[in-house]
C-alpha cells in the first residue's frame, strides 16, 4: 500500500488563506482513490465511485454538509464493492483530517436528528482525535439495489477512524432500508457541519481543557 499526498499549487495557495481543504491520493492492489475536500465549501459535488448508491450518499454529504467534494476511484468492483467502499472511507477520512489541521477554533461537536418519511436518525459526534464508533442501525433488508447494506457500517468505520472522530449513530424509527440509510449521512452531514464550524468566540483556541486534540 502507498499513500500520497500530492498537494496541487491551488492547495498551497488556499492554505496559505486559511481556507481548509486537502487532497489526498492513496493507491492499492485493490483500489485507487483521489479524494479532493473543502471543508468550507457550497456543496459542490463530484464524484464517481463506481458504486452508484455511494455516490449518491456522498452526494448527501455535501448538500447537508456544505462541503465541495471530488472523489474519484476505481476498484475491484467485480468481485464486489467492500474494497472500493472502504477506501473511499478511509481515503475521505484521512482528507478531513488533514484539511481540519489541529482543530483550532472550530465548534468540536456537533448532533443532528433527520427524518426522511418514516425513519428517524440520531447522530452525535466530537473531533476528538480519539477514533470510535457506536453504530446502531438496524436496515432491515441486506440489499439497496446492488449495495449491500452492511457495507454502510464499513464506511463509516473506515472513515471515523482516518478523521479521529467519535461518532454515535442511533436509529430511532424506520423500516424503508434507503430511507434509514439515506436520514443517516444527512444527519452525519449535518451535525459533521455544525462540528466543524468556527467557534467566533474562540477563533485561536484548541476546544479542549487539555489544550490539544
Amino acid at each position: 500500500m502507498s499513500i500520497n499526498t500530492l498537494p496541487t499549487k491551488k492547495n498551497i495557495e488556499t492554505f496559505t488563506s486559511n481556507a481548509r481543504t486537502a487532497t489526498v491520493s492513496r493507491t492499492t492492489k485493490e483500489t485507487s482513490i483521489n479524494v479532493s475536500v473543502n471543508l468550507d465549501g457550497q456543496g459542490k459535488c463530484n464524484v464517481n465511485t463506481g458504486i452508484p448508491f455511494l455516490d449518491h450518499m456522498l452526494h448527501q454529504l455535501c448538500s447537508h454538509g456544505l462541503l465541495d467534494l471530488d472523489i474519484q476511484a476505481t476498484g475491484d468492483i467485480e468481485i464486489d464493492d467492500h474494497h472500493t467502499n472502504e477506501d473511499v472511507g478511509i481515503t475521505l477520512g484521512m482528507a478531513i483530517a488533514q484539511a481540519i489541521g489541529n482543530r483550532k477554533g472550530i465548534h468540536r461537536f456537533g448532533h443532528f436528528v433527520a427524518p426522511l418519511d418514516e425513519a428517524l436518525i440520531q447522530v452525535a459526534l466530537d473531533f476528538s482525535g480519539r477514533p470510535h464508533i457506536s453504530y446502531g442501525l438496524e436496515i432491515p433488508t441486506q440489499r439497496v439495489g446492488n449495495y449491500d447494506t452492511q457495507l454502510v457500517r464499513e464506511f463509516f468505520v473506515a472513515l471515523v477512524n482516518h478523521s479521529q472522530i467519535t461518532l454515535h449513530i442511533r436509529q430511532l424509527d424506520g423500516i424503508n432500508s434507503h430511507h434509514i440509510i439515506e436520514a443517516t449521512f444527512k444527519a452525519f452531514a449535518r451535525a459533521m457541519r455544525m462540528g466543524l464550524e468556527i467557534d467566533p468566540r474562540r477563533t485561536h483556541e484548541i476546544p479542549s481543557s487539555k489544550g490539544v486534540l
